[in-house]
Formats: structure tokens, sequence, C-alpha cells
């Protein structure tokens, strides 16, 4: 049988050398290499390219959620498990959307760390029974926001964008040189399209497609 290679990311090398011996009990693991950064994670798959990296998301530099977009991004073959502090939704989602294959807790049971990384590399996914019900619902969500976003004309998702990145109306109008009036027909009709009825609405959205960047709307 081959046994599963690791990376092991985390930057305390205690925490690293505690989850190390665990995974050595595991007849299915073999060699698990060590990184205390992002910057080193990426050398060290570079030179070595384990089955699966288990990675931490707050680390110094790089940072956990960098490094897994840099990995995907030169390595698409590259399995990532996220093995993280955080059990907040958020986070398991942006890990996710980045190339993670799984996400699991560190307060979760020890033996589920070793399932995780099997299914990954096996090319299963494996995410922590307490927010997979939760992450499904929101990746679901996401899909009909971008849905409903797609069928706003070009114009109309200019004005979205400004709106939702918090440019009043006014603001709106001039930076795209039109008139109040239009800016506040054109508001009325996304609400519609987009079945909100306020701002709010409009920021909470934008937010989870990844469009609160004013600053790169076209004049």
């Amino acid at each position: 049988m081959t046994k599963i290679s690791v990376l092991l990311v985390d930057d305390h090398a205690v925490v690293r050398a505690g989850y190390k011996s665990y995974l050595s009990l595991s007849e299915k693991i073999g060699t698990i290499y060590e990184a205390d950064c992002g910057e080193t994670a990426c050398q060290t798959y570079a030179q070595h390219a384990a089955d699966v990296v288990v990675m931490d998301l707050s680390m110094p530099g790089m940072g956990g959620l960098e490094c897994i977009r840099r990995l995907i991004a030169r390595y698409p073959q590259c399995k990532i498990l996220v093995f993280s502090i955080h059990n907040e939704l958020i986070y398991a989602t942006r890990a996710i959307k980045s190339g993670a294959k799984g996400y699991i807790n560190k307060t979760s049971i020890p033996e589920t760390l070793i399932t995780a990384v099997c299914a990954i590399a096996q090319g299963s996914t494996y995410i922590d029974a307490g927010m997979a019900q939760q992450l499904a619902v929101n990746m679901i969500t996401e899909q009909d926001d971008e849905y409903k976003i797609q069928q706003l004309s070009p114009r109309e998702f200019d004005v979205f964008c400004l709106l939702a990145n918090g440019y009043s109306s006014r603001e709106a109008a001039e930076k795209l040189h039109l008139s109040y009036k239009t800016i506040c027909n054109h508001s009325t009709a996304i609400k519609e399209k987009l079945a909100v009825k306020t701002i709010a609405e409009f920021t909470l959205m934008a937010t989870r497609q990844g469009l609160i960047q004013a600053d790169k709307i076209a004049n």
C-alpha cells in the first residue's frame, strides 16, 4: 500500500510536533514534511509535492488563504486540507473558494484529521460536519446572487457596484456622468431584478460576490 505523504503547515513548532506525532500513528500516513509559514510551504511543496497539504490559516507573512491560492495557481493538482481554530463559516467559505478540498476545526476529535487526510488523498472532499450544511446553503445563496446579478445590464451593474460600495446616488451620478434621476431609475430597476429593498442588502450581496472594490469600477 502506498502511504500518504503530508505537508504540515503551521507556524507553531509545538503544534506541528503534536499533529505530526498523531499522524505518524496511522499506518496510512508516510512521510510528513513541515513548514512554518506560507512562503516555506510553497517552497517545500515545490520540492516534494506531498499528497495532502494540511494548512493552518492564521500565520504571519503570506497567511493561509494566500498560500492556498498560490499553491493551487501553480500546482492545480495540489490537495489542501485546512485545519484551523476558526469555526466561523466565512473562513471555510473563503478557503474552499480559494481551492482547498477540505476544512476541519482544530477542536475536532483527533481521528477526524486522519479521516480527512485519507479522504482528500483519495480525491474526495471533507468538510467538518458542524459546518458542512451551512456551507452548502451559503454556496447555493451565492450562486443565486450571481444569477440575479448577471441579469443586470452593464450600466445597471455599474450603478449597483457604486451604491453597494457606499456611493450616494448623487455621487454615483457624478462618477458615471449620468443624471441623478437616471441613477434613481436604475436603482429602482436593480432592486426589482435582485429582489432587494435596501442599500444594505446591495452591500451584502456585493460582499458575497467579492464586488466591494470601488476603486476598480470603471469611470
